[in-house]
Parts: C-alpha cells; sequence; structure tokens
C-alpha cells in the first residue's frame, strides 16, 4: 500500500523546496510566497475541489487539512496512471510516483527469430533453418507468450516483475492477444529473412533479432573478395571496383541488384566487368541477355568490344533479326524487340538478365514492363541513373524486377513506404527504406567528394545510335547518287565533291530536316536526335547544365524547337548572327540564371574564347574530327573556374562513315597532330577503293 499525499510548491520560485498541504496549514509566515496563507489555501482547495471529482480520496487530504493521507494499492496506483493522470495535468497538478515506481514498463507485442540448428549459417537456404514466434517484450526483457499469460493472471493492474512493476491495462492487453493470433508470414526465402531483419519488423510488430540472424544478415550483405579479370582491357577507378564486387558478391548469392551510379560513372564498365568474370569462368553455357533502349544498342556493342573483347556478343535486333544463343555470351537487344518476340524469348534458359535504362520499367501496368518481368533467368540486374523520376512505386518496380517479392506487393509497399514518405515525409520510414534496400541498391554521386577523388577531371564518352529507318534509306540514296560522279573526277573538283558527300551525309546523320531543309523537328526521325532528348532529360533531373556544339546553324535551329517542344526547356543559341551585345548577355544568362540549363553553340561562332563554367555536360552533337578543335570547344566548360568534373558527350552514328572516322582516329591517337591538323581534308586524299568502304552503311 502507498499513502497519496499533496504537496506545494511556488511556480515562481521553482527551486525552492516543497511543502507539504499539512506544513502549509501549520506554518504561520509564508515569506516565500506572493499571496497570503489563506489565499494560497483557497486557490489549492479550488483545484483540490475539482480533482477529487475523479480522485475521491483526495476529499480526505481537504477535509482533515492534510493530515489524514489515504493509502491506495497497486491496481488504484494503476488506474489513477491511466484513467486520472491526464485530468491532474490539465488541472496543473503533478503527478509524482515513488522512486519504486517511476519506472513502469508497458508490455509490447514482438516476434523473435531463433535458429533450428547449431549448423545454421552453413546454407544459405536460412528460411528452413530459422524459427519465428510471438514473444512479449518488457523492457529490455524479452517472455514468451505462455510466461506472459500467467503474469496477466494477477488480479492487479500493476504488477511487479524482476524488481520493476509491469502496467497491465485491460483493453491493450487483449489487443496484444488478438495481434498474436495473426499466423506470421510464411518465410520461405532467405531474401524475405534479410527484408524481415533489415527492416526490424514483421507485420508492423518489431523483431527481435538473434545472434543466428544477425550472423546470415552480415554473411549475405559481406562484399566477397573477388579478383578483377585478367583479360579486361580497362583500369577500373577504386569505386568501380567497389561496385564490380558488389555486384559478384550479390550475383554468387542469388540476389539481384540494381546499380543506380550517377551518369558518367561508368555502370556499363562495371557490369561488362561483371560478365566477363560470369562468362569467363566457363561453369555455364547459358548466355546472358541485355535489353536497352534502341539508341544504347551501339554504346552496349562498343563497349563490350572495348573493354571485354573476349565475349561472344550477339545483337539481337532488325529487320533480319535471328536470336542465336548457341556459342553467343552476351545477346543485347532492345524493349520494343524484346516486347515483340516474348516468346522467342521465353524459349530460352538466360544467365543474367540485364536491363538498361531501367526506368523504362517504371509503368508497372504497361505490356513492356510486364513482358520484361515475364522472363526467366539465374540472376537480374538493373541499370538507371534516375532510378526514381516521380514516385516511389517506381523504385518498386525496379525491386520486383530485381528481387520479385522482396519489397512484397505494390499495396503493401505503398502503405508501409510510399505513403508515409511521400504524403507525411516521415524521415524513419524513409531511414527504415534505406536500411531494406541498400544491399541491392548501389548508388554513388558526382557531388561525393570520395568519388571525385577517384574521378578525373574530364570524363569522355562517345555515345552511339542508330540511323532511323528514313536516314537509312536517304543515307544509301545519298552514297549511291554522289560515288558515280567522284569516281570520274580528279583533283579540286573531285576534293569538292568528297566534301560536298561529306557534309550532305553529316547532315543527314544529325536529322533528315538538316538534310533536307524541311521544318519536321521530330526527334523521332533521327538516332542521335533521340539519344539527345534522352541524354537532356536525365541532365535536367539532375539539375545540371550542358552545352550542346554543332557546326550548322540550321541544326542549331532545329535543336531549339526540337527542346521545346520535347522538354519544354527554352534553349539559348549562341551563333554568328547574333550581335556582340546579344552574345554576352546570353553567356551571362546562362552562367547566372538557374532556369537557362541549355546552350546550343556554333561550333564556329563559339568554339574559342568563352567561359561557361556553369555547365559541366559538353556534347558534340556532330563531330569536327580534329581533336584540337574539339577540345577547344570542350575547354568552353573545363577551364579555370570549373567546380566540377566535366562529362564530354561525342555523339556517332553506327555503321555509317561517322564510326569508321571515329576508328580512323583513335587507332591513330599518337600521330593525330600530322594526320588530322586541319578539319576533313585528309579524307579526300584517300583512294576511290576506301571512300567506297568509308561511306558504305
Amino acid at each position: 500500500m502507498y499513502p497519496l499525499d499533496v504537496d506545494v510548491f511556488n511556480r515562481e520560485k521553482p527551486l525552492v523546496s516543497m511543502l507539504s498541504l499539512r506544513d502549509l496549514h501549520l506554518n504561520p509566515n509564508l515569506k516565500y510566497y506572493s499571496e497570503t496563507k489563506e489565499e494560497i489555501i483557497n486557490s489549492i482547495n479550488r483545484q483540490l475541489a475539482i480533482a477529487a471529482e475523479y480522485i475521491p480520496e483526495l476529499n480526505q487530504i481537504i477535509n482533515s487539512k492534510g493530515e489524514a493521507l489515504p493509502r491506495i494499492d497497486l491496481n488504484r496506483v494503476a488506474e489513477l496512471l491511466s484513467k486520472s493522470r491526464f485530468i491532474l495535468e490539465l488541472l496543473g497538478i503533478q503527478f509524482i510516483l515513488p522512486k519504486a515506481l517511476q519506472k513502469i514498463l508497458k508490455p509490447r507485442l514482438s516476434v523473435s527469430a531463433k535458429g533450428k540448428s547449431s549448423n545454421t549459417l552453413s546454407n544459405l537456404n536460412m528460411a528452413n533453418l530459422l524459427e519465428f514466434s510471438y514473444e512479449v517484450s518488457l523492457g529490455d526483457t524479452k517472455i514468451s507468450l505462455a510466461e506472459f499469460r500467467k503474469l496477466v493472471k494477477s488480479k492487479t493492474n500493476l504488477v511487479k516483475f524482476n524488481d520493476e512493476y509491469v502496467m497491465l491495462d485491460p483493453s491493450e492487453i487483449d489487443s496484444l492477444f488478438k495481434q498474436s493470433q495473426k499466423p506470421l508470414p510464411e518465410i520461405n526465402k532467405a531474401i524475405d529473412i534479410l527484408h524481415y531483419g533489415l527492416a526490424q519488423e514483421i507485420n508492423g510488430i518489431q523483431l527481435n533479432t538473434s545472434k543466428d540472424l544477425d550472423s546470415f544478415i552480415k554473411m549475405l550483405t559481406k562484399t566477397e573478395k573477388v579478383s578483377i579479370p585478367s583479360n579486361l582491357n580497362a583500369q577500373l577507378r577504386p569505386y568501380q571496383e567497389r561496385g564490380f564486387k558488389w555486384l559478384y558478391s550479390n550475383f554468387k548469392k542469388n540476389l539481384g541488384s540494381c546499380i543506380a551510379d550517377d551518369m558518367g560513372l561508368g555502370k556499363t564498365l562495371q557490369v561488362i566487368t561483371l560478365l566477363l568474370k560470369v562468362h569467363s569462368a566457363k561453369s555455364s553455357d547459358t548466355p546472358s541477355l541485355v535489353v536497352c533502349p534502341t539508341t544504347l544498342i551501339g554504346n552496349w556493342v562498343k563497349e563490350c568490344a572495348k573493354f571485354a573483347p573476349s565475349l561472344r556478343v550477339s545483337v539481337y535486333h532488325g529487320a533480319e533479326r535471328s536470336l542465336k544463343t548457341k556459342g553467343t555470351d552476351i545477346v543485347i537487344s532492345s524493349y520494343g524487340i524484346l516486347r515483340r518476340d516474348l516468346k522467342k524469348f521465353n524459349k530460352h534458359d538466360w544467365n543474367l538478365f540485364i536491363i538498361d535504362e531501367a526506368q523504362n520499367i517504371k509503368n508497372t501496368e504497361t505490356q513492356q514492363t510486364k513482358a520484361i518481368k515475364s522472363l526467366k533467368a539465374k540472376n537480374f540486374i538493373a541499370m538507371s541513373g534516375t532510378p526514381v523520376e516521380n514516385r516511389l512505386s517506381e523504385l518498386w518496380s525496379i525491386f520486383d524486377f530485381i528481387n520479385p517479392g522482396y519489397m512484397k506487393s505494390l499495396r503493401e509497399f505503398n502503405d508501409n513506404f510510399a505513403i508515409p514518405i511521400e504524403r507525411y515525409r516521415e524521415v524513419e520510414v524513409a531511414e527504415k527504406l534505406k536500411n531494406v534496400s541498400s544491399p541491392f541498391f548501389l548508388r554513388r554521386l558526382k557531388t561525393d567528394k570520395t568519388i571525385i577523388k577517384d574521378l578525373p577531371e574530364k570524363v569522355v564518352i562517345d555515345e552511339f545510335n542508330y540511323l532511323s529507318k528514313e536516314q537509312t534509306a536517304i543515307y544509301q540514296n545519298i552514297v549511291e547518287a554522289n560515288m558515280a560522279a567522284i569516281e570520274s573526277s580528279e583533283g579540286i573538283e573531285r576534293k569538292g565533291l568528297i566534301f560536298k558527300l561529306i557534309t550532305n551525309l553529316k547532315q543527314l546523320c544529325n536529322h533528315p530536316s538538316n538534310y533536307t531543309k524541311q521544318k519536321d523537328c521530330d526527334p523521332n526521325l533521327s538516332g542521335k536526335a533521340t539519344k539527345l532528348i534522352s541524354l537532356l532529360r536525365e541532365i535536367l533531373i539532375n539539375k545540371e547544365k550542358v552545352i550542346i556544339f554543332t557546326q550548322y546553324t540550321e541544326m542549331g535551329d532545329i535543336l531549339q524547337e526540337m527542346i521545346s517542344r520535347e522538354l519544354l526547356q527554352q534553349a539559348l543559341f549562341f551563333h554568328g548572327g547574333i550581335s556582340r551585345k546579344k552574345r554576352d548577355q546570353m553567356v551571362e544568362d546562362f552562367q547566372t540564371k538557374p532556369e537557362n540549363k541549355i546552350i546550343i553553340i556554333s561550333l564556329k561562332a563559339g568554339g574559342t574564347g568563352l567561359n561557361l563554367t556553369a555547365a559541366n555536360h559538353v556534347i558534340h552533337y556532330d563531330l569536327w574530327w580534329n581533336p584540337a578543335v574539339e577540345n577547344q570547344a570542350t575547354d568552353r566548360a573545363f577551364r579555370i573556374g570549373q567546380t566540377k568534373n566535366v562529362f564530354v558527350h561525342r555523339f556517332i552514328s553506327l555503321g555509317t562513315f561517322e564510326e569508321k572516322i571515329n576508328d580512323i582516329i583513335k587507332s591513330k591517337q599518337e600521330l593525330v597532330n600530322l594526320t588530322v591538323s586541319t578539319g576533313e581534308s585528309w579524307i579526300s586524299e584517300m583512294s576511290d577503293k576506301d571512300l567506297k568502304k568509308l561511306f558504305a552503311i
């Protein structure tokens, strides 16, 4: 039994000791109170009279002037704590418990995970070796439901437990037992254990991890020791090597991965290194499948040939495509082709299934997304520089591809993560999502100082694309119409005809309208334009700025109109037809105004002299094939005052003379100052036979 007493203290002087109500009545002189003794007692009695309507025991204290103190048992203490404490606080009365009762525990339902045997960690199929059960947490102590039922049998609402006290509110206890009757989710995959272990809860109920579970999670998330393939034709930067090892570790454990490094950090190289490691082992004849936008097929072919020439690559694309898997390490195809030829793809087994620009499956209801997710493979990898563009359901869709079921159903994901984060900005839920996704989601940013140290000051990226159908047909007609004239000419006339052919083909590769002079700005008519819009969209999402160089003023006009229509973005256009004053103002606007993200520059007008360090992306839409001129243009952004790494994108049309000239220049890089010194003049010295090879599509 505990005495119920009333003490009084001066709020204006909180450091002064409290007086009991009895001492207040007996004390004749209260010097440290501003009111008189009678005023103080009357005020206190009014407060206590209201409180006595809820706590009748107070009437005894009021009537006896604090002399008679009622004694209450633990049950009554529990009632006061659960029902009357709030009323007292509203009346400005503090409820002070004796030291023994100051730490009162509330029972909380939790889930325990324990190993069934001592051999738990020897098998990745830990789902069959772990046992999940409900238990009750009382502070730091966990007891079984059976033990808790014994505790509840006590007729008191406040019971002593291990030198502490536990509050047993009947309604809360009833709710706890009802929760414990719900079956725990069936766990039959190691990845489910990992999800719950990282979230530290099951169905909103706290999961108390054991040493077995902690060790298992550590094992699954540990990066394997693996050597870089000796036949990789590249020197990985430190963060790229870490990325490869992370990909390999997940692959070995049959866990899918999403590599979401920022644009330009080398996602493709890291994945190619993994493919080389997997297929060099010759442990399986099953090929891997790469699916990407059509504009990236050329990139993949070129990057594989450059970094991993030993890989046997097959492209499944085009009108006369044939799906060859025998004697092939990697099949490369597009989203559109896979959707149309899904039955053919489903007839084959795949080792690694890789999707590039994984935001293409962000909409879960499209036929394209459903087609991608219907394929079976041993392992899955998603690549995306922008894994979440608009909403978190896009992240769920990527996880539903790489590790189906890991993030549960879309409805559960929305309830547990998307709605709390997007609608209510709940930081704790966002942290939990990070914890749950981190083993399968790797994202490094260019703004990360540890990554910046690993990067060179300038990263040059060859951006390959295929011609559209319209471009291909016109290209062949141009070559056929001009080669006959070239073959029958000589001297200056021959050189003039060759330069004319080069100009026509360059303009056609840019966009058919650049060649025909028509005013059709549809990007789908040009492989380069399609790739440009895709690249610009990513740059804008990252809130970065970009310079686009072109040799042709007409092409600049086309690009300006195209960007306005497709991206709803006003691009500045710096060319020789505007006054010096307007040029200076345009440079100032681009450098200082956040809304000016894109500037198009005519190479001759702005290839030298400008300071445009606000941009950290440079796009060479059509190449000059003179490294000196190209570097001078790039140096508009890559110069003193630039605080970011500069990414240089060189657009090249595959299967055309652009690709062949680019290869020639690269093969003679050490002689470039001698062989390519003044634009394209060296091309005119080639023989008719070499010209035919050069211009053939």
